[in-house]
């Protein structure tokens, strides 16, 4: 089966995404999501998927930054692979996919957060050659309702 890694652009492609993303983010309804994915595009954030002949089995998004600290760098904001089919190289084809379209926009690094119960996941991003450069710190602001 071919594979290639697209640009998520139209709604319909948004919601072939979703049962992929859900799967990390599990909040969301699908036309949440839409509107999400949607509102973020807006603010430069790009959605892309490993699209085989059933459909994304990768699903990634992404955002170019700039700091005083970091320069110039992609941020993968969401990287997830389809349950059934993890431990395929699907994950690794990707962050090889989004290290190129770092180096074609001029950017100094490519970065993420993970959430620190994801242990599995961090092993990945080790073995894929990610290393551990910060802690990630949040304030919730938010009113209880």
């Amino acid at each position: 089966m071919t594979m290639a890694i697209r640009t998520i652009e139209s709604d319909d492609e948004i919601r072939a995404c979703y049962s992929v993303m859900r799967q990390l983010r599990p909040h969301f309804t699908l036309e949440g999501f839409v509107a999400r994915v949607r509102l973020q595009q807006d603010l430069g954030y790009h959605l892309v998927a490993l699209v085989g002949g059933g459909g994304p089995v990768a699903v990634a998004g992404y955002q170019v930054r700039e700091t005083l600290a970091d320069g110039r760098f992609l941020h993968l904001d969401d990287l997830v692979t389809l349950d059934s089919e993890r431990s395929r190289g699907y994950g690794a084809e990707m962050l090889r996919w989004l290290g190129m379209r770092a180096r074609e926009l001029s950017c100094e690094s490519l970065q993420l957060d993970s959430a620190v119960w994801r242990e599995e996941a961090h092993r990945f991003y080790e073995r894929e050659g990610l290393g551990r450069i910060a802690y990630h710190f949040a304030l919730p602001t938010k009113l209880p309702s």
